[in-house]
């Protein structure tokens, strides 16, 4: 029994030495490539499109705002083109994908990196209607579906590459409202896109970030949404809460966020960059300490247990019968 154990612990680093190397080749010719990158006004894709173009890729950074097409305009190089892009708006897809066709030509797109997203509304899951959730899904969801068979065609002319940004949080669900029910629909959609594709020569890859400081975790931002949530809410409901909900909500909002939210965002642009780049790239990224070692980890312990996790360091509502 030791002799086998001892045997399996020598595979472990031989495996990961294997992975190493074999994750360190690259594709050639990037100059030659084309990749589109979504919410590339700040954040993650921002930054994406950043390093891409100083690596020689052609980026197509699909903005929201002239400001965000204006400012990438200045900082990045002449290969760098910046298109109008609203993903809950299927014209403006459109318009966006006639627009990279006439640009990629034959020899069609790359890879697409669908980044934009948002983080708000949120709050405990009976403090919304069904128009709260649409909002979020026609952004994290919808948006990805759309943007992604839009230019599909293109994809598979290259024999590409498809990135999704979800979240660790489309693995385990640890507070209500539509982001993590939006985060767990591009996981589906990643794992049955990524199944097809495969007949086709194309790659499709998923980037799990736990907590990083991007606009999806602004503590004022989503105080704000918690409290426009908390005005709008019927008295019976407050009533079931308590007035001091809200305080505390707002106390456990900060100190989460401060403590776990990790300032390093090119841990993420890196696995992007990877999954963009190598020749042999992973099925999934779980950029972030916290990801790794923490939620991950959570998402795979039987559910009870998990329960029974988070209800300890909940916010008991007034008339909680636990």
């Amino acid at each position: 029994m030791l002799e086998m154990f001892l045997y399996i612990l020598w595979l472990v680093p031989i495996w990961f030495l294997y992975r190493w190397c074999k994750e360190r080749r690259r594709i050639a010719n990037i100059s030659g490539r084309h990749v589109y990158i979504t919410g590339c006004d700040s954040g993650f894709g921002n930054l994406l499109a950043r390093h891409l173009d100083q690596l020689g890729y052609r980026v197509i950074a699909g903005c929201y705002t002239e400001k965000g097409e204006d400012e990438l305009k200045k900082i990045c190089s002449d290969r760098l083109t910046t298109i109008h892009l609203d993903v809950t708006k299927p014209e403006s897809v459109r318009k966006a994908t006639a627009d990279i066709k006439t640009l990629v030509g034959e020899k069609g797109l790359w890879a697409v990196v669908n980044n934009a997203g948002i983080s708000v509304p949120t709050g405990p899951t009976d403090w919304f209607t069904i128009e709260d959730y649409k909002g979020m899904l026609d952004v994290n969801l919808n948006g990805v579906i759309s943007v992604t068979l839009s230019i599909l065609p293109l994809i598979k002319k290259a024999k590409g590459r498809v990135v999704n940004v979800a979240s660790v949080f489309g693995r385990i669900s640890p507070f209500g409202g539509p982001y993590c029910v939006s985060k767990y629909g591009v996981e589906a959609f990643n794992d049955s896109l990524r199944l097809y594709m495969l007949h086709f020569g194309v790659k499709v890859l998923c980037i799990e970030p736990g907590f990083f400081k991007t606009n999806v975790t602004n503590i004022p931002l989503m105080q704000n949404s918690l409290q426009k949530s908390w005005d709008k809410l019927p008295q019976d409901t407050k009533d079931d809460y308590g007035e001091d909900y809200i305080r505390v909500a707002f106390e456990k909002v900060e100190g989460r966020f401060s403590q776990l939210t990790d300032g390093d965002l090119m841990k993420v642009v890196h696995c992007m960059e990877h999954a963009i780049s190598a020749v042999h790239p992973r099925t999934r990224y779980s950029p972030g300490w916290d990801a790794k070692f923490f939620w991950l980890p959570l998402s795979y312990m039987p559910t009870c247990i998990v329960d029974r996790l988070f209800l300890i360091d909940s916010i008991r509502p007034k008339v909680s019968t636990l």
